[in-house]
């Protein structure tokens, strides 16, 4: 009897472990949660943290405005030290995939590491900084930044997901985005072929599309390849403004497979590449 009781016991120790374990692994999923559903749980002057998904440095930061995204503002100088860490030492506009964690969630965002406007907190961080959830807009717009969509889209697991299923238009404009936020997982997620995209970075300040001519998607409905006629402005660190005129090439192995980005030959138009 005395064997029995010990097995059960044994077999109640063992399933309870497990279902912990089950449920400390829930705990770490990443939550791609929309706008509307975080802002009541991080509401104006809640704290939580920051992780950044590329480098796993991890800050705290206060909401203290903002009503289509969070604008917060690190709780301390030693945070903004890790912020400040996480962008190598120097303040910028470019996105990142990140994960806030309030509450025993994890939530898929974005953030920009360039102060601004007002801020309130004795951080030396001079203003406030913006994080994205999925469904956030800028100050200036009634839709998604490309580029912070792009960062929750990673910072959630479902890049490679939402590339897969873009349009040419999309992919193309996702294309250039990765080049101007300098992430090369989205651009390897884009690409033919994978590259080390670093010494291209180097070269890059900034890059934009100003002007695209895509065919209607009905259009492209059994083609596996399209030319698509680009117009982007360069901002190179060395050379300033530099204007390409040219195509971007997309091929796909099936009608139903997803299209890719023929890198390589732009980027010899461009003169990254020999």
């Amino acid at each position: 009897m005395k064997k029995l009781t010990l097995a059960i016991a044994l077999l109640l120790i063992w399933t309870f472990a497990n279902t912990a374990d089950s449920m400390a692994k829930k705990d770490e999923r990443v939550q791609m949660l929309q706008w509307e559903e975080v802002n009541k749980l991080i509401p104006k002057f809640s704290t939580f943290r920051v992780e950044d998904l590329e480098t796993g440095k991890r800050f705290t930061v206060q909401r203290r405005a903002g009503s289509s995204h969070a604008d917060v503002q690190p709780i301390s100088k030693k945070h903004t030290k890790t912020m400040k860490k996480i962008y190598s030492g120097k303040w910028s506009w470019k996105r990142r995939a990140i994960i806030v964690e309030h509450k025993g969630k994890r939530i898929a965002a974005s953030m920009h590491g360039m102060p601004h406007g007002a801020g309130a907190i004795t951080n030396n961080f001079p203003g406030h900084f913006c994080i994205h959830f999925f469904g956030s807009t800028t100050h200036r717009t009634d839709h998604m930044d490309l580029s912070h969509k792009l960062m929750v889209f990673k910072a959630a697991g479902q890049l490679e997901g939402y590339l897969a299923a873009a349009s040419p238009l999309e992919l193309i404009n996702a294309y250039i985005a990765g080049f101007k936020e300098e992430d090369e997982k989205i651009l390897n997620c884009i690409i033919l072929e994978k590259r080390n995209y670093t010494p291209v970075f180097k070269k890059v300040e900034n890059v934009n599309i100003s002007q695209i001519s895509v065919p209607a998607v009905n259009e492209l409905q059994t083609d596996l390849f399209v030319s698509v006629p680009v117009e982007i402005e360069w901002y190179l660190r060395e050379e300033g403004r530099v204007k390409f005129e040219g195509n971007i090439n997309l091929i796909r192995y099936s009608p139903d497979g997803p299209w890719k980005v023929d890198s390589e030959k732009f980027l010899e138009e461009n003169r990254f590449i020999e």
